[in-house]
């Protein structure tokens, strides 16, 4: 199968077990460690983006929907950049932290809670947890961004590192909560996490108007998955397209096979976007409701920061050029149409940006 937008994915499709990645535990287990893929019942749905939107309400920003002239005449099209780097903690990761958390019961939030992530997983769950009274431990990547773990550890929540090519990240928070009797908030692959991280999309959709196209940066999946859920709801005519790493098309393998492709731990720019196969649930959203799923490079991503940087005024980090990325190599192909990105984050070292841009 060709890689151009007209290309759509087989009709009939089965998910392989993946190996599972956490036990189960209270209140917000894990559901990788599903032997089977969930069934349609257990999915989110758009319903549970306007309970987490309700929830949100009075603590997560609604962030500001920005145009840019220069990129409307060169693509012929319409484009609506949703900035969720002005969103709380500086990503879109804080509506799926905290809905997920505000759903804890008081038992559990007493238990604490355990999340591994990057950086922006971390924090969002740091930040969520400090609101709530809960105790937070984040297992991070040692060589996560230093403004991250800063910002992680002035949430007041408890870092552990690890290597993320030599470790297991997934058995580490794992050995964490059996110690502790204590609550894993997964990164992506929950339907609390996918439903909060849908009402970036839901706003935006809110703020512009219908759309024909929307540009989402893919990871694990759940800011896809959330934001494919809120599209087919309030613009059902609206194809979305999942951009990811190209030197780490997990999802895109996994959406052409029909089943999730795991991958090593992919080197780019993109720490945001360094996972190594869709989750459970974000996978079955995904093959649902998505159009395709594209690619950019570092250089792409990093050229898209600079327009960001000089031409917008805006700090995006390398995750969150994903979806103009793909925009931007498309050239005119979708002239006439009204197309959303979301820019998910701008968290991002100076140094690292400064460099970036330099080169």
């Amino acid at each position: 199968m060709c890689g151009c937008l007209a290309c759509r994915p087989l009709a009939e499709r089965h998910t392989s077990a993946e190996p599972p990645a956490l036990p189960g535990l209270p209140a917000l287990a894990e559901p990788s460690t599903l032997a089977e893929p969930p069934t349609l019942a257990e999915l989110p749905t758009y319903m549970d983006v306007v309970a987490a939107a309700r929830r949100l309400e009075g603590h997560a920003h609604l962030t500001p929907v920005m145009t840019s002239r220069i990129v409307d005449e060169a693509s012929g099209a319409s484009v609506f950049f949703k900035c969720e780097n002005f969103q709380r903690m500086g990503a879109f990761k804080f509506r799926g932290a905290f809905n997920a958390l505000s759903k804890l019961e008081p038992d559990v939030r007493g238990r604490g809670v355990i999340a591994f992530s990057s950086g922006n997983h971390a924090q969002a769950v740091a930040l969520a947890a400090r609101i709530l009274g809960v105790k937070a431990t984040i297992v991070m990547p040692g060589d996560a961004p230093a403004s991250k773990m800063e910002a992680t550890r002035g949430y007041g929540a408890d870092i552990v590192t690890y290597d993320r090519y030599r470790e297991n990240r997934e058995e580490i928070a794992a050995a964490l909560a059996r110690e502790r009797g204590a609550a894993v908030v997964p990164p992506y692959d929950h339907p609390d996490v996918i439903a909060g991280q849908g009402t970036a999309a839901a706003e935006l959709i809110q703020q512009s108007g219908p759309l024909d196209s929307l540009f989402v940066c893919l990871g694990g999946g759940g800011l896809l998955g959330g934001s494919a859920l809120a599209a087919k709801a309030l613009s059902p005519g609206c194809a979305v397209y999942g951009v990811e790493p190209e030197s780490g098309n997990d999802g895109q393998q996994s959406f052409r096979r029909g089943s999730i492709v795991r991958i090593a731990v992919p080197k780019t720019i993109a720490d945001g976007a360094q996972t190594q196969a869709l989750g459970r649930y974000t996978f079955q959203i995904i093959r649902r409701d998505v159009a395709d799923i594209l690619t950019a490079s570092d250089a792409e991503l990093i050229d898209c920061m600079r327009f960001f940087a000089t031409r917008m005024k805006i700090v995006v980090e390398p995750t969150g050029c994903l979806g103009f990325a793909a925009l931007r190599a498309l050239g005119t192909q979708l002239a006439g149409q009204r197309v959303g990105v979301i820019v998910s984050g701008g968290n991002i070292d100076p140094a690292q940006f400064a460099e970036l841009l330099a080169a």
